[in-house]
Formats: structure tokens, C-alpha cells, sequence
């Protein structure tokens, strides 16, 4: 199975952002030297477009999969697309808190460590439902890097995931809306950037 590799701070760098979701990515933002080069209108789409497959850990022929089916839904097709990502598997257990980045969420689901409603998924990119629990495995809970990104790390506090302790589960309560989606990323630049 094909993963990115990357650089993830450098990526960070380049954006301007944290996609990665490590606190010190962008440690050294200062000290980059900055190109005074004006973007075209196309460089433009094209980082923005770069800058989803940072954020959800996919490649372009993922990306442009999820955006041919986004296209053919009723909803605007920059909602389609992000709401599509935002109920992926690896990303849920990201934003859950059971892993302090997307590459350990996307371990955690093909090394089966998750559960969705009890049974085991080991697909990172399986499209949860509104109503879905998603929990870590009873002898996984003693695994302490799980543990302490569960319990103490500060996680995302999304409307649309509710977050139970005890029983080491979240739950997507709903489908999400574009603006409680927490990434930096203008939709009708990648609208524009797939629709040439």
C-alpha cells in the first residue's frame, strides 16, 4: 500500500500552514528564504490543490476520484469533496484524538488497532456514516501512546464528533458542514484547479 513519505515540516514551510498538525512544524517558518516571484493564477490552484493531499495524506489519483464523484452530488461541489474527506476513516481517528498525526492514524487502521460499530476495518480510506462508532480495541488501550493521545492530548473540538473517554470511542454524530472543517483552504481555487 503506497503512503506518503515526504518531508511534512518542509511541506509546512512551503504552505505557510500547518498541515501536518505537529506543534513545532513551523519552528523555522522565519528563517525560509521567501521567493518574491509573483504566482500565476494556475500556481495558485495548483498549492491549494497540493495543500488537500498534505492535509488528508492522499494522492492525486485519490483526489481526483473523490472529486469526480463530488461533482456528480447535488451539494456544491466543493462541500461534496471536503465532507467526503472529513468522514474517511484514518481522518476521524485523527481527529478523534487517537493519534497525534494522519500517518499514525492511517497506521492505526491498517495495523487494525479501530473498530467501526465492533468490527474491525483495517481500510483507511472505508467513508464512515453519520452514526458510526469508531473505538480502539480493547488490548490496544494499553498501548500508551494510544492511551495518552486519547486521554491528554488536546484534540479537535468538532460539533459533529462526539468524544467518549471511558469507552475509549467516538462517534460521528453527523455529517459535517464546510465551515466546521478546520483547514486553511480556499474551495474555488480547487474547484477551478479540476474543472480546466
Amino acid at each position: 500500500m503506497a503512503t506518503r513519505r515526504g518531508p511534512r515540516f518542509k511541506e509546512c514551510r512551503r504552505f505557510g500552514i500547518n498541515v501536518c498538525g505537529h506543534p513545532k512544524a513551523l519552528d523555522r517558518l522565519g528563517t525560509t528564504v521567501k521567493r518574491s516571484k509573483k504566482m500565476s493564477e494556475y500556481g495558485k490552484q495548483l498549492l491549494e490543490k497540493q495543500k488537500i493531499k498534505a492535509y488528508y495524506g492522499i494522492f492525486e489519483r485519490q483526489l481526483l476520484r473523490y472529486y469526480k464523484a463530488a461533482s456528480k452530488s447535488k451539494a456544491r461541489t466543493a462541500d461534496a469533496l471536503f465532507c467526503t474527506l472529513e468522514c474517511r476513516l484514518d481522518n476521524l481517528v485523527y481527529r478523534i484524538g487517537f493519534a497525534n498525526s494522519i500517518r499514525l492514524a492511517r497506521q492505526q487502521v491498517t495495523h487494525r488497532h479501530i473498530l467501526v460499530n465492533g468490527k474491525n476495518v483495517n481500510i483507511p480510506s472505508y467513508i464512515c456514516k453519520a452514526g458510526d462508532v469508531i473505538s480502539l480495541k480493547e488490548n490496544s488501550r494499553s498501548n500508551e501512546l494510544f492511551k495518552s493521545n486519547f486521554l491528554e492530548r488536546e484534540s479537535f473540538a468538532l460539533p459533529y464528533i462526539s468524544k467518549d473517554k471511558e469507552s475509549f470511542s467516538g462517534t460521528l454524530v453527523r455529517l459535517p458542514l464546510r465551515e466546521e472543517i478546520p483547514i486553511q483552504i480556499e474551495d474555488q481555487l480547487v474547484v477551478e484547479y479540476f474543472s480546466r
